[in-house]
C-alpha cells in the first residue's frame, strides 16, 4: 500500500467522526512509530485549535440535524490528509508525496521547528482554501469574515516566525530577544 493510499483510508474512516479526526491528528503528531517528543508543542497547538472546531460543531457530519461546515471540514481534511501521508512516508510506506504540501509536512516530521510547522500547516490551509473557494462562498457573510480573519492571523504568525525582519521591521531584534528569554 502506498503512503497516499494509507492516508486516504485513514481519512475515510474518520470523515464523519469528529472525535476520530482529533484522535487521528494526535496520532500523526506522534510519528510513524508512536514516539515523537519534539513534535509535542505542535501537537498541543493543533489539538487546541481542533478542539475549538469541535466545540463550534464545524466538523460534524454534513447529514443530521445540525450539520458541520463543508468548508471547515474540507480544510481540516486537507491538513489531516497531508500530515497522515507524511507520517506514512516517514514510516517507510512507498510512493512519492502526492502534493507539494505533503513534502512540507515530511520536512516538518524530519525537523520539527516552528518555521517548518507553519510552512506545512499553512501550505495545507492555503491549498485547501484555494481548492474549496466554492465552499467558502457558500458560508454566511459573518463566517466568511471570520474565516478570513483566522487566515490572516495564521499567515501573519507564520511571517513572524519565518521572516521577523520583514514582519516586525525595526522591532525584530527586540522580539527575538524576548523569545530567547521566554517572554513570548
Amino acid at each position: 500500500m502506498s503512503a497516499a493510499d494509507w492516508s486516504d483510508r485513514r481519512i475515510a474512516a474518520v470523515r464523519d467522526d469528529p472525535a476520530g479526526r482529533l484522535a487521528l491528528m494526535q496520532r500523526c503528531y506522534r510519528g510513524p512509530f508512536g514516539k515523537a517528543p519534539r513534535h509535542l508543542p505542535f501537537r498541543r497547538a493543533a489539538t487546541s485549535f481542533m478542539r475549538w472546531q469541535l466545540r463550534r460543531g464545524l466538523l460534524r457530519p454534513l447529514s443530521g440535524d445540525r450539520p458541520g461546515s463543508p468548508w471547515w471540514r474540507a480544510v481540516n481534511e486537507r491538513i489531516l490528509r497531508d500530515g497522515c501521508e507524511a507520517v506514512a512516508l516517514s514510516g517507510d510506506l512507498p510512493g512519492p508525496a502526492s502534493s507539494r504540501t505533503v513534502g512540507f509536512w515530511t520536512a516538518f516530521a524530519d525537523r520539527p521547528t516552528a518555521r517548518a510547522w507553519y510552512r506545512a500547516h499553512n501550505g495545507s490551509v492555503v491549498a485547501a482554501y484555494l481548492e474549496h473557494r466554492d465552499l467558502a462562498e457558500a458560508e454566511n457573510e459573518a463566517e466568511r469574515f471570520f474565516m478570513n480573519v483566522v487566515l490572516c492571523r495564521v499567515l501573519y504568525t507564520h511571517a513572524l516566525v519565518a521572516a521577523p525582519r520583514i514582519s516586525l521591521g525595526g522591532f525584530a531584534r527586540s522580539a527575538r530577544s524576548s523569545v530567547i528569554r521566554g517572554w513570548a
